[in-house]
């Protein structure tokens, strides 16, 4: 049965919240929006940059268990960067695969030097792999 490849573009989130690096892990928390994307991307300062991204994993690891003021931790000192990213029309599977590989959860899509999404496991099983096991099911359901 052949099966139709579903690309990162096809699950990622279009909503993220982009910081910068110099705000405070309180200003950025203060103006994040998409809390189901458990991360923020941060900006490059220039074109020649890269992203940095700050999982809230790592907020609660690096601010609240070491029990630092969040007005005075700045989101540079926290952040990874640079950060793996995803091509859009990267196949899921491969996705999944470089995610075991590097230890990821999630990851910015970039087009064009461009983040325009972010994808997490979670993404990929609930929009990719169910949506294939349904229409499997409702395949084999037909027959």
């Amino acid at each position: 049965m052949n099966r139709k490849m579903t690309r990162v573009r096809d699950v990622m989130k279009h909503d993220f919240d982009m910081v910068e690096g110099m705000a405070t892990v309180a200003e950025a928390l203060a103006t994040m929006i998409h809390v189901d994307t458990k991360s923020l991307i941060v900006n490059k300062r220039d074109p020649e940059d890269e992203y940095g991204m700050v999982l809230l994993s790592d907020i609660a690891r690096n601010v609240l268990a070491l029990d630092r003021a969040p007005e005075r931790v700045n989101i540079y000192e926290i952040m990874s960067k640079p950060v793996i990213t995803v091509d859009p029309e990267m196949d899921i599977r491969y996705c999944a695969r470089l995610f075991a590989r590097f230890d990821l959860s999630r990851a910015p899509v970039v087009e064009n030097r461009e983040v325009i999404g972010i994808v997490s496991y979670t993404d990929m099983v609930l929009k990719g792999l169910c949506k294939d096991s349904v229409a499997i099911a409702g395949h084999k359901a037909e027959h």
